[in-house]
Parts: C-alpha cells; sequence; structure tokens
C-alpha cells in the first residue's frame, strides 16, 4: 500500500509554474489574479489566504476585492463583468460558497470563459465534455495528476466517483472519461452504494461525509482518493474515507490532510499562467 504525498507531487507542478511565470516576468509583463470573496466565512478566508501565499511564493500578483455578506447578485455580477473586461486582469476566481441568496451560477456566467481559472463557466465545461479541454477545474486536475504520477493505469478501468458537485464530481468524472476509464458518478441518490463501490478498480470520494466509504466497501488492490475536508467535533481535519480500515485494503490512498488538498493549489496556479498566456481562449 501506498500513501500519496501530495505536497512533493505539488511541489514539482510549483517548480515549474514558478519557472513560467520568471520567463514572462523577464520579458516585460507581470501576471495579475483576482479572487472575489463574498462575507467572511471563516473557511473562505483561509482558502483565500492560502492561495495569496501560494501565488506571492511563484511571482503572481495576487489581488483580493472583497465584498460584504448582504452584497446584491446585481453588484457581484456587475464586479466580476468589470474585471472580465479588464486588460490588466488576466485570471479571476470567485470563491465559493457564497452567502445565502446569491445565485453561484448566474455569478460566474460573468466570468470571461479564458479568465475563469476554476474552470467552472458553462463554456469550458462545454469544452471539458467535448474533450477539448481549456481550464479545467483545479482539483480534477490534481486527481488525475496523482493518478497518473503514481502509474495507474485509467484505461478500462472501473472508476467510482462519489459526489457529483461542479467543482470535484462532475469534472473528474469527464476527465477520467476523455482518458478512456468506465466512469460511474454516484451521489446521494444513489441506491445501493456498496454494489458500485465494490466493482470499482478507483473510488474518488467527494461528498463531505466523514468516513463515508468503508474498508467493507471496497475490493482488494482499489485505488482510493479522498477529496473531502471534514472537521471533527475535538478539530481535527478528516476526509470521507476510513483511512485506518481502508487503507488495510488500498494498493494507493491520499492522506488529508496531504493528499489532493496542496495539488488543487498547485493546479489552481498552473490555470492562471495558463489563462495569461491566453490559452484558454
Amino acid at each position: 500500500m501506498r500513501i500519496v504525498d501530495g505536497k512533493a507531487l505539488a511541489k514539482e507542478i510549483i517548480e515549474r509554474v514558478k519557472t513560467e511565470v520568471n520567463v514572462i516576468i523577464k520579458n516585460g509583463s507581470e501576471i495579475n489574479f483576482t479572487a472575489v470573496i463574498v462575507g467572511d466565512n471563516p473557511a473562505s478566508v483561509l482558502y483565500v489566504s492560502k492561495k495569496q501565499k501560494a501565488c506571492e511564493d511563484v511571482g503572481i500578483k495576487m489581488t483580493v476585492v472583497s465584498l460584504a455578506g448582504g452584497v446584491t447578485q446585481k453588484a457581484l455580477n456587475n464586479k466580476l463583468s468589470e474585471l472580465s473586461h479588464d486588460k490588466n486582469t488576466h485570471g479571476i476566481l470567485l470563491q465559493l460558497p457564497l452567502p445565502d441568496g446569491l445565485n453561484a451560477r448566474e455569478a460566474i456566467s460573468y466570468i470571461v470563459p479564458h479568465k475563469d481559472v476554476d474552470g467552472l463557466t458553462a463554456e469550458n465545461f462545454g469544452y471539458l465534455a467535448t474533450e477539448e479541454a481549456r481550464l479545467v477545474p483545479c482539483t480534477a486536475l490534481g486527481i488525475l495528476h496523482i493518478l497518473q504520477a503514481n502509474g495507474v493505469e485509467l484505461a478500462g478501468q472501473n472508476v467510482c466517483v462519489i459526489g457529483r458537485s461542479n467543482i470535484v464530481g462532475k469534472p473528474v468524472a469527464l476527465l477520467l472519461t476523455a482518458h478512456n476509464a468506465t466512469v460511474t458518478l454516484a451521489h446521494s441518490k444513489t441506491r445501493d452504494l456498496i454494489n458500485h463501490t465494490k466493482n470499482a478498480d478507483i473510488v474518488i470520494v467527494a461528498a463531505g461525509k466523514p468516513g463515508l466509504l468503508s474498508a467493507d466497501m471496497v475490493k482488494n488492490g482499489v485505488v482510493v482518493i479522498d477529496v473531502g475536508i471534514n472537521r471533527t467535533a475535538d478539530g481535527a481535519i478528516c476526509g470521507d474515507v476510513d483511512f485506518g480500515t481502508v487503507s488495510k485494503k488500498a494498493s494507493l490512498i491520499t492522506p488529508v490532510p496531504g493528499g489532493v488538498g496542496p495539488l488543487t493549489i498547485a493546479f489552481l496556479l498552473s490555470n492562471i499562467v495558463q489563462a495569461c498566456r491566453g490559452r484558454g481562449e
């Protein structure tokens, strides 16, 4: 059984990004990235600060636009539209989730696709679905990288993805399908989940439910990718997988923390550089 070192894999990606950023700067340009955060959700504030530190480390200039939790939908949409049409802004991210009363899908539609570094606009989803991917959600890219870097065969493999969010579940299902895997996308309405996970060569869990995947639900030699981030009563962070028992049956497994998370940030940086170079167009 191998435990994935997400930090080590992320470091390789970040070093590559840093080299690309240095080339852009030496050529007399700069990369400007803007994150928009609404309200003061502690988790969102923490995530944005981590992104800011990561950008600073590689030479990307990041601006944080903080909007009050009571901002109107129209004002939020207008801010994103303004940034989209600012020629000096190369990448835009809307930190999710939004406060109650705001429609994230509507707001994201005001981000032009080639600056959508989270890969969440309808256009970028369409490119991904038609296997012409441009800017792809960062966590999905991180998962694919973990599998490929560890030599996990994808073609013809049975994959069960648990969770159908636009940020993880749906995009990773599309991405792995494009790599010729046979993907089952399970969710809260799925009947007999164990029948799907038991037959899977690879299980990816992104449901936000601690301990959702237990050892009796997987076969020996399974590859398990845990995307869940949950906080226990004593303040500890855990994933969606019962790591202690599942790891005894898995051939490869990601820990929480230190697994997928670092790669999500690394591929955000990569997407920002891609957007700056116009590859998202």
